[in-house]
């Protein structure tokens, strides 16, 4: 394998699959299979999940809610989200520890990098909701601080487009498919990943980041594998 540790990013809004909003099943066990495939191998898995597909602290904001409480119900919703992956990674026989950037007892343990390195090196799946516990902070953000606590090889983006483009591809058909991106030629593409503090502190702490199709089925397998899917930015 190439990667050992790794930190895979997941869009709450994927979850939804075919449903408008919440949790489709079907979408839930198949990201839970792929998952498993990569802990049979060995590999240790940090997970970091949005929770878009229930609530948006930003667009409740854009909607009159104050700032502050909007973020707060976001970072709950990825604490929903990560209970529901934990509980279909249990059903296939993968242990899962569940840690919240919040307090939640007794759902989920304090996030700290002690109990998700211990979850990991134990061949567990360290799944870490709440975000950074914080306001004004996205999951993309959680996604970078947790990686690096926990010293991950790398980002892995799983989303439903098969790597970074020059434009949106499902809009433009025109748009270029990059293999291999430096931090610098995101930011001087104007190329939207991360948002920016998300991508700074990847780019400071040289954590490379690689954004892949996640729906197709065996491609975190092959990533992990290093096979060239995606785009992968690093230095």
């Amino acid at each position: 394998m190439k990667y050992k540790r790794v930190l895979l990013k997941l869009s709450g809004e994927a979850l939804m699959g075919s449903k408008s909003h919440g949790i489709d099943p079907s979408r839930l066990n198949q990201y839970a299979k792929e998952i498993k495939l990569a802990v049979d191998q060995k590999v240790e898995v940090a997970i970091v999940i949005g929770g878009g597909n229930i609530y948006r602290g930003l667009s409740g904001a854009a909607d009159g809610m104050d700032r502050v409480q909007g973020d707060y119900m976001g970072m709950m919703a990825t604490v929903i989200n990560s209970m529901a992956l934990q509980s279909a990674l249990e059903k296939l026989g993968v242990k899962a520890r569940l840690l919240s950037g919040l307090t939640i007892e007794p759902i989920a343990e304090p996030m700290s990098r002690r109990n998700a390195i211990t979850a990991l090196k134990n061949g567990e799946v360290a799944i870490i909701s709440g975000g950074t516990g914080n306001p004004f902070f996205t999951t993309d953000s959680a996604s970078a601080l947790r990686a690096i606590e926990i010293e991950a090889d790398v980002i892995l983006k799983g989303t439903r487009v098969d790597g970074i483009y020059s434009a949106d591809p499902e809009e433009d058909p025109k748009a270029i498919k990059f293999e291999k991106l430096t931090f610098d030629e995101v930011y001087e593409k104007g190329l939207k990943i991360m948002d920016l503090t998300a991508f700074t502190l990847c780019k400071e702490n040289n954590l490379p980041i690689l954004v892949f199709d996640m729906n197709k089925e065996g491609n975190l397998l092959r990533v992990l594998k290093g096979e060239a899917l995606g785009t992968l930015v690093k230095e």
